[in-house]
């Protein structure tokens, strides 16, 4: 019963530090800066995928911060959900932002909508978690602390398998992603009145981002303009995550059914955050 309990205890509190293993703390405070005096710089995958949004990411995917996501999305470190989700709040803020490396939905008034990409419901179950989401969660929390208001609207979902992206170049992976994502029905309209930013742990090759931004424009009826677009509609606040499903949406949609009224685009771009990026792929 001991050691049951142990291993329970160490999925959530680990007794080592999840980025360079030094015990005994969950984060030990070299590897926490390594997230909190991250500054957030606008990157470019090479080749760029048509249609990807401006992306803002933490720090390079090697060495600490690669251990950090790992740690968190395959062996359940659910306790760095908070660290990881203050990085990718500032990240969301530098995207934001004054000055160049801002994304274009930087403009528009409303909430921040924060929209995590989906993982496969395989990958949930084998994880007993989605990552992404509860990383968004806790980056949309942060934000709200800061003074701005922030939302998570989880409107997408994977509408067919996809394989395995492991080992796959940057074509492939956008031929294994073309159409594999939608809006779930009446979606469209919780991403009301904000500015959009798509969110995820790590891009490579940025093709689950331009293909998260094709499913949004899909759903809204809108055209690709520069390098993406973004939404509006009606909004709701004081929620922590718009909610999707048969009882929010009772009375309000079928699902299948077309949006009711347009969902107009405003401006140029969807935004995008991440916490980690190939090093050769900042600006």
């Amino acid at each position: 019963m001991r050691e049951w309990w142990q291993d329970l205890t160490d999925l959530a509190l680990p007794t080592e530090c999840g980025g360079c293993g030094a015990p005994p703390a969950v984060l030990c405070a070299r590897c926490r800066a390594l997230l909190e005096r991250a500054a957030p710089r606008r990157v470019r995958p090479v080749p760029e995928p048509p249609g990807l949004p401006e992306v803002h990411a933490v720090a390079p995917y090697a060495r600490e911060v690669r251990a950090l996501l790992l740690a968190h999305k395959e062996r359940g470190a659910l306790a760095l959900t908070g660290a990881l989700g203050a990085a990718l709040a500032g990240a969301v803020r530098t995207g934001l932002g004054p000055g160049p490396d801002r994304c274009a939905a930087r403009s528009r008034p409303g909430p921040v909508i924060l929209v995590p990409i989906p993982s496969a419901r395989r990958a949930v179950r084998r994880r007993g978690h989605d990552p992404v989401r509860r990383m968004a969660l806790a980056a949309a929390a942060g934000l709200r602390r800061t003074g701005t208001p922030a939302q998570v609207a989880a409107v997408l979902r994977q509408h067919r398998p996809v394989a395995d992206q492991a080992g796959l170049d940057a074509r492939r992976r956008r031929e294994n992603l073309a159409g594999a994502l939608e809006v779930r029905a009446g979606g469209a309209r919780l991403l009301a009145g904000g500015r959009v930013v798509l969110v995820d742990d790590l891009v490579t090759t940025g093709a689950s981002l331009a293909e998260a931004a094709r499913a949004l424009r899909a759903a809204t009826g809108t055209r690709h303009e520069a390098r993406g677009a973004v939404y509006r509609a009606a909004t709701r606040e004081g929620r922590e995550e718009r909610r999707i499903g048969p009882r929010s949406q009772r009375g309000k949609s079928v699902p299948g059914a077309p949006e009711k009224g347009p969902v107009k685009m405003i401006g140029e771009a969807v935004g995008a955050a991440v916490i980690a990026a190939p090093r050769d792929s900042f600006e």
